[in-house]
């Protein structure tokens, strides 16, 4: 009677905790836009700009934006900027002329939110650190925020509200952090965005991050800013594994593959098949590593 008692009140412990979790991801704000709106942050040089945005463009599709020259951190710098749009992502593109300040070029995403104020609250409430405060750039608001496990975003606001067509497939932001955090991540992602989780393989094959004989854990999360793909590893990741930011899902991959390498892309992982996905990583002009991969039929 006494371990019957002591179960029943563990699961009401377990169900008050869950509820607790899910009413204050509710009672939070929804401060997101849209996927479209959320941007992979590319560093190069600022000799490789038009070679990357060459190949770029020439893989994917797309064009970029008039390039401009600006301070994008709170404290003085020079760097040029565009905006290269394809149907399957976005890239923030930055070639800076002085040194980066502290912090920057670790953040990898550029997430747009309705309101900054709001979304900085969230972020804290949610569990993120806000590594650098909020601060006006020349066409909005900035600020970094860094979650559990210790994966670094940029959040960002415009003055004057954007308004950019829906990608024709939606990029998966790639996401590795270690066992000990990946929960704490997860719960903390999952109560900003008001995202869920789509899967969550213990066993997913190792092939995905260069260790074929392996297993590791991989969790898919889905919500208004987008796709993730938490991949969560001891570390040991071969090279190119946990450097590449983001997944572009084509409809053919060799024939992207082609654009690529014809355009200045080398390709640094061969085609691969797992979690119903063929996938390649390769390497653009200037460094930038992405991963590339067509779902496969069910």
């Amino acid at each position: 009677m006494v371990r019957l008692r002591s179960l029943i009140a563990a699961v009401a412990i377990a169900a008050l905790t869950a509820n607790s979790v899910a009413g204050a991801r509710d009672a939070a704000p929804l401060v997101g836009v849209g996927s479209q709106y959320d941007t992979t942050h590319v560093y190069v040089a600022p000799d490789d700009i038009d070679k990357f945005v060459a190949s770029f463009t020439a893989t994917f599709g797309g064009q970029s934006t008039k390039q401009v020259v600006a301070t994008v951190t709170p404290t003085p710098s020079s760097t040029t900027s565009q905006l290269i749009q394809t149907p399957v992502g976005t890239v923030s593109l930055f070639g800076f002329k002085t040194p980066i300040p502290y912090l920057f070029g670790a953040e990898r995403t550029g997430y747009l939110v309705a309101d900054m104020d709001a979304a900085i609250k969230a972020a804290r409430a949610a569990g993120a650190d806000i590594i650098v405060a909020p601060f006006p750039d020349p066409i909005g608001r900035d600020a970094v925020i860094q979650w559990p496990g210790g994966v670094n975003m940029q959040l960002y606001w415009h003055t004057t509200k954007p308004s950019y067509a829906a990608f024709e497939t939606i990029p998966e932001n790639r996401v590795y952090v270690s066992p000990e955090r990946a929960d704490a991540f997860t719960r903390s992602f999952l109560s900003f965005s008001h995202g869920k989780v789509v899967s969550d393989d213990a066993h997913a094959a190792g092939v995905e991050i260069g260790r074929s004989k392996d297993t590791f854990r991989r969790i898919h999360i889905e919500s208004v800013f987008g796709k993730m793909t938490v991949f969560v590893t001891d570390g040991h990741l071969p090279y190119p594994y946990g450097r590449e930011l983001t997944g572009y899902e084509v409809k053919d991959l060799q024939g992207t593959l082609m654009k690529a390498k014809s355009s200045g892309a080398v390709v640094l992982v061969d085609p691969y098949t797992a979690d119903r996905r063929v996938a390649a990583m390769i390497q653009f002009p200037g460094g930038y590593i992405a991963e590339i991969h067509a779902v496969t039929p069910k």
